[in-house]
């Protein structure tokens, strides 16, 4: 959405899903898998930090200091390869410990600026981005972010992310001088979001497993001790 933040999507998201939920069922409260979720606007807003003094009981002095954030992962039993920056060491714990216990529909914000190489720099502190993700029942329904616009800070955070990759992130983003070059060219002040449709259509079909509404789910072959045949195999009998 051209001239939009990602404060602007929060408000259009919770319009849209609860508009939606109003729609099927009549009320703003349904049960999922036995559990009641209440749609009813303003949802909960809390920031990647709050959540974890929260709801992962880290030191709020953490959250600022890579040697302790590492501790806190390490006491939790979460580990990490390389030599990792606070603020994917923060994120490490949050998809752990934290993710889960997002019931009610909840947004998330404030993301570390490591795990955000698309997204526009907050204003007042350079450290973190405009950006959400929505969570509803421990999942991650929704994606959004103010986008970065500015061709030469594209250019170092592709720089950052390949250092990470070299580093053993295999999640790190690639550079792309395309993207870069046409940001070159002029780029408005924009949002972007992504949202999860299967996820809500589970949410809103009170449907176990994200395979019960894919229509072409992947799926894995049957141990059936059999060896596949090959087209080699089909040659041979009909020769």
């Amino acid at each position: 959405m051209a001239y939009a933040t990602y404060e602007d999507l929060m408000t259009l998201t919770e319009e849209l899903i609860a508009g939606l939920v109003r729609e099927i069922f009549g009320t703003l409260k349904i049960t999922y898998q036995g559990t009641e979720l209440d749609f009813t606007p303003p949802w909960a807003r809390v920031t990647v930090g709050e959540a974890l003094v929260k709801y992962a009981g880290l030191d709020p002095a953490s959250l600022e200091d890579r040697g302790k954030a590492l501790q806190e992962a390490e006491r939790r039993g979460i580990l990490f390869e390389g030599n990792q920056p606070l603020g994917k060491i923060l994120m490490g714990i949050f998809d752990e410990i934290v993710e889960k216990k997002l019931i009610e529909p909840t947004f998330v914000t404030q993301y570390p600026l490591e795990v955000s190489p698309l997204s526009r720099k907050n204003s007042r502190n350079p450290e973190f981005v405009d950006r959400f993700e929505l969570y509803i029942h421990g999942r991650e329904i929704a994606n959004a972010f103010s986008e970065l616009n500015d061709p030469a800070d594209q250019k170092n955070r592709f720089l950052m992310q390949l250092e990470q990759r070299e580093a053993g992130d295999e999640e790190a983003h690639g550079m792309d001088e395309d993207y870069i070059m046409a940001l070159e060219y002029g780029m408005p002040p924009t949002a972007g979001e992504g949202i999860g449709i299967d996820r809500l259509v589970m949410l809103l079909t009170d449907s176990p497993s994200i395979r019960d509404v894919i229509l072409f789910p992947h799926l894995r072959r049957r141990e059936t001790g059999e060896q596949p045949k090959t087209e080699g195999d089909e040659e041979t009998k009909r020769s």
